[in-house]
């Protein structure tokens, strides 16, 4: 028990570490090479402007770089080969109990956080340089859906197939069969997790909440004897803390793509993993666990629904994060209530896990 427990947090510490020591030369790289729009300001899906939005942010968006989603998926990666490196070149009982790079628990969850974080470097880059299908440059929102939706077919594909995976976990041990389903399930999922990113839109407001969710996941991977998923997890939360270490207010970068995209698709991995096949049901409380970035949804398509069928506005801006600063709250009372709320409710996921 004792070993576990060192195995999952020590990690973690080095992760952080390893993230403090990354951030200066890749600050210095986004700074020096002025790694941020050139053009302040959003065009919303329809095309139309932002003024609220715009008037909010306006001076950050040309000052501050993006791609500080870097550290995280970063430090995690490297720490995870140290860990393993170590444990190759040692080869003693301490480093080799200490490895959580396994092919059963770690391998998925880590190709999707460097894909995601692959992608959304490539989204960053164009979007820095106006190049692309969006309105500001960068890859349009069809591209990067059906990147995502490509992504969840695969991983429901190996799940169903190489797995075994045809059902959903349920509390008390049960489990509710779909079959071959579990393939759209997963691609259905990853989507919903994936657009509640854009949670990315005030200093330090969404490194607090990923870092809450991916620890809940880990207490819930520990619990189920997941012990190197767990530490998956913890790592990324040790990327996490550092990335959050310097980006709250005043930022001095920002998560955007490279971020976003490899944390929310990864969480989807990590929900799944800690449901049947982990004989928990992980993917009935994500909606808990995640509550932050449900909302986030939410409130966008509430939005750009009654703007269509009613002609108004249900907030002055969406997400609901943005609506909350144009009422008057300062930046930093929305982040840290959200830090709050994000808290409560993977404590409530992390219980409800636990219970069966």
């Amino acid at each position: 028990m004792v070993a576990d427990v060192v195995k999952i947090f020590f990690p973690a510490i080095i992760s952080f570490i390893v993230g403090i020591l990354l951030t200066p030369g890749i600050s210095n790289y986004l700074y020096r090479n002025q790694m941020w729009k050139k053009k302040s300001g959003k065009i919303d899906s329809q095309g139309n402007a932002t003024p609220i939005f715009n008037s909010l942010h306006k001076d950050k968006e040309v000052n501050t770089p993006r791609m500080g989603g870097i550290i995280i998926w970063l430090s995690a990666t490297v720490t995870i080969f140290l860990v393993w490196g170590i444990s190759q070149f040692l080869s003693n009982d301490l480093s080799i109990k200490l490895d959580f790079l396994s092919r059963n628990q770690t391998w998925i969850p880590l190709m999707t956080l460097i894909i995601g974080a692959l992608v959304g470097l490539i989204d960053d880059y164009l979007e820095i340089k106006g190049i692309g299908g969006h309105f500001s440059g960068g890859l349009s929102l069809k591209k990067r859906l059906t990147i995502v939706m490509t992504i969840g077919l695969l991983c429901g594909i190996w799940f169903w197939n190489k797995l075994g995976i045809t059902g959903i976990g349920l509390p008390g041990g049960g489990e509710l069969t779909i079959g071959w389903l579990i393939i759209p399930l997963f691609s259905l999922v990853m989507l919903a997790v994936y657009s509640g990113g854009v949670i990315d839109g005030i200093d330090g407001l969404s490194g607090g909440i990923f870092a809450s969710m991916f620890s809940a996941y880990a207490g819930i991977a520990f619990y189920q004897q997941q012990i190197d998923l767990a530490a998956f997890c913890l790592v990324v939360v040790g990327g996490t803390l550092a990335f959050l270490w310097f980006n709250i207010p005043p930022a001095r970068f920002y998560m955007t793509e490279t971020g976003s995209m490899a944390l929310t698709i990864t969480l989807t991995v990590i929900a799944f993993m800690t449901d049947s096949l982990g004989g928990g049901y992980g993917l009935l409380v994500l909606p808990i666990i995640a509550l932050p970035l449900v909302i986030t949804t939410l409130s966008n398509i509430i939005q750009v629904t009654s703007k269509r069928w009613r002609g108004k506005k249900v907030f002055l801006v969406a997400p609901l994060h943005h609506h909350f600063e144009a009422i008057g709250w300062p930046a930093y009372k929305v982040t840290m209530r959200y830090w709050i709320f994000g808290v409560i409710f993977s404590i409530l996921g992390v219980i409800l896990a636990l219970a069966s």
